[in-house]
């Protein structure tokens, strides 16, 4: 499993998109138990944050202590840094297992088999994740998708392409659950969306070989409407399923 995001960490906490109460509510329509449930690649808690008012305990898990240092602390939530398949808990003893926008950086193999091991047999576990941004304004739009597709081309790990693919060619050994189509919808203002497009990883790795930021060109054409709110919308990545 990659660490790409302890660095940065307060950045990726404030400016990353924030999950919805739909695709929890979506989710626990399929969890019968609520004793315990295990996020993991938790990071700051962004995911954890919704659990916490639906189950007796929840263990959140990250490779990245810098991350988990900035989750806030709830009394049915304990954090522990550790690889995604290390969880330390007792075989057949969750209810709930989620990832979100992390499973792309897991050995599959290694965690697919601590989720066997320690989901319960009436289970869920859940992959979560959001897709390429999308902009109304049409010439912010434009410019954002070059930026991801060419000049950032070569830049992404190869993980990245199972965010391309919405999830659907991660490895997935499970009985499936259908879920619906979902989206998160936000107004950011300029500064947020700048915020957001620095926590790219392919950003990151770009900055590491070139002196000048490649959000030149955008943040020219965003200083031509300083005050202007941007709705935005990501896809919404979310498989479900049981153990098979």
């Amino acid at each position: 499993m990659k660490d790409l995001f302890s660095q940065g960490s307060a950045l990726y906490h404030q400016a990353r998109p924030q999950y919805s109460t739909e695709i929890v509510d979506t989710i626990l329509q399929h969890v019968p138990e609520r004793c315990l449930a295990w996020d993991c690649g938790a990071g700051s808690g962004q995911f954890t944050q919704l659990l916490v008012p639906h189950f007796q305990q929840i263990l959140a898990t990250d490779l990245s202590q810098a991350q988990l240092d900035l989750a806030p602390q709830w009394a049915n939530v304990s954090y522990r840094t550790c690889l995604a398949q290390d969880s330390g808990l007792a075989d057949a003893s969750v209810d709930l297992i989620t990832v979100a926008q992390a499973i792309h950086w897991f050995d599959f193999d290694a965690f697919y088999a601590e989720v066997h091991r320690v989901l319960k047999p009436s289970g869920v576990f859940a992959a979560v994740g959001y897709g390429l941004i999308q902009v109304e304004d049409k010439a912010v739009n434009t410019e954002i998708q070059r930026l991801y597709a060419q000049t950032l081309k070569g830049y992404w790990d190869a993980e990245r392409r199972y965010i391309d693919d919405l999830y659907r060619t991660i490895p997935f050994p499970f009985q499936e659950i259908v879920t619906p189509e979902l989206c998160l919808k936000y107004c950011w203002s300029a500064a947020q969306l700048l915020d957001y497009l620095n926590t790219w990883s392919g950003l990151q790795h770009y900055l590491k070989q070139h002196t000048e930021t490649p959000l030149l060109e955008l943040q020219q054409l965003l200083r031509q409407q300083p005050t202007q709110v941007f709705g935005i919308q990501f896809p919404v990545l979310l498989r479900l399923g049981r153990l098979a």
